[in-house]
């Protein structure tokens, strides 16, 4: 996370895997390519938050829910912290609306042959179905795709300013979300050996 200068206020880059919540007009921003951004904000109480997400997963069916893989447990977390932290700083969890951003195919891991969706596409089925669940209404989103974006959350009237981002800067954008995505898949491959080994565990008494 970077906090810098912003006209009469701060500006706020969050990076993958980091949120942030806010009750000042502040402006929330990241760089988004494979990964979401969900805008939060509760217009009555005036607080706004933002996350930034790549779930981790190793392949994906089309008839598979997200929110019931282990993968999704990822994004899960990513979304009640930020509801959990927005809740602490005020808001009122039925005023809350949301503005997505992200899912682009970036990371080009796998195609969509043989029922098996990209980072992106996953990570977009994920969040339209855990704002339905929730009962969040989507106000705007801006999802898929094959190009990144650059996004910009305003706390003073809840607009966001999205800007795609050029062939260099994706370049780099989708070497950098392939090496989060391989360390996500690792922290994801040890825990659920972890879990493994624990529900075969015997203890003698």
């Amino acid at each position: 996370m970077n906090i810098q200068p912003f006209k009469e206020t701060k500006r706020i880059i969050i990076n993958p895997g980091e949120y942030y919540v806010s009750n000042k007009q502040e402006v929330i921003s990241t760089l988004l390519g494979s990964c979401v951004a969900v805008c939060l904000y509760d217009p009555v109480n005036k607080i706004i938050g933002m996350n930034h997400f790549l779930l981790a997963y190793k392949q994906h069916n089309y008839n598979m829910s997200v929110i019931e893989s282990e993968e999704g447990r990822y994004g899960l977390n990513a979304m009640e912290l930020l509801i959990n932290e927005m809740m602490a700083k005020g808001a009122s969890r039925l005023n809350l609306k949301a503005k997505c951003f992200g899912g682009g195919d970036v990371l080009r891991l796998r195609g969509e042959s043989g029922g098996r969706k990209s980072v992106g596409g996953v990570n977009i089925d994920f969040i339209r179905e855990f704002l339905r669940n929730e009962n969040i209404p989507v106000v705007s989103s801006a999802l898929g795709g094959d190009f990144g974006r650059n996004i910009h959350f305003v706390g003073s009237d809840f607009s966001v300013y999205m800007k795609m981002i050029g062939d260099a800067q994706k370049v780099k954008l989708g070497r950098d979300e392939r090496a989060y995505w391989k360390k996500s898949l690792d922290v994801h491959k040890s825990e659920t050996a972890m879990a493994v080994s624990e529900s075969s565990r015997v203890e003698f008494w």
